[in-house]
């Protein structure tokens, strides 16, 4: 406190210091809940998603194996299925947290290189069964790297928040008290001052 000057000047800038900072406080809490409650959205729905991979990955291995046994070894088949470079990631905004948008294209089968007569429909519930494994995966890795950025973006706004509401708002209350102590010793110095020279030189 010994740095700071009491005036009436200092005492309506730190009095307009202290709003800001009770402002930013209860934005950030703002913001801090919203987060939260995005990320607790994207959880839940990261559950359900890993429980119908499994599901689907179980699904996909089982058509693939009725697919084996029915028309012999399907690995030559795989040829037909090119390596799948669509994917792209867009990011959107959330508070200020970039969000990815994972965006797939969808994959051209070679037909040409067996033919759908060579195929069956175990075949061809295998291949639907793993573009639904394909599409999960996409979708759980965009929802895990959605929710790692709003939880980095949840602690820093709780440091922010948690710096306002415990060191800069006391600090400036303490500053207000200071100066509006010293203004009122001061203002009853000069009272006393005023009242001796009245006292003493009259009206």
């Amino acid at each position: 406190m010994a740095q700071i000057i009491p005036t009436k000047s200092t005492l309506l800038s730190t009095k307009k210091s202290l709003e800001l900072a009770k402002t930013g406080y209860d934005l950030m809490d703002k913001k801090k809940n919203i987060l939260v409650r995005q990320m607790m959205d994207f959880v839940d729905e990261a559950k359900e998603i890993q429980a119908q991979i499994g599901e689907a990955y179980k699904n996909a291995f089982a058509s693939l194996s009725r697919a084996n046994q029915s028309l012999g070894d399907c690995a030559p088949f795989s040829t037909a299925y090119p390596v799948d470079n669509s994917l792209s990631v867009e990011y959107i905004s959330v508070m200020g947290v970039e969000i990815p948008k994972i965006k797939a294209g969808e994959i051209n089968v070679d037909v040409s290189s067996f033919g759908f007569s060579k195929t069956n429909s175990d075949f061809d519930e295998a291949c639907i069964n793993f573009g639904k494994v394909r599409d999960l995966t996409i979708r759980l890795a965009e929802i895990e790297s959605s929710v790692c950025a709003l939880a980095d973006a949840v602690s820093k706004t709780q440091k922010r928040s948690n710096a306002l509401s415990n060191v800069m708002i006391p600090r400036f209350e303490e500053t207000i008290r200071f100066i509006t102590a010293s203004l009122d010793e001061k203002e009853r110095e000069e009272f006393s001052k005023l009242k001796v020279i009245k006292s003493k030189y009259g009206d």
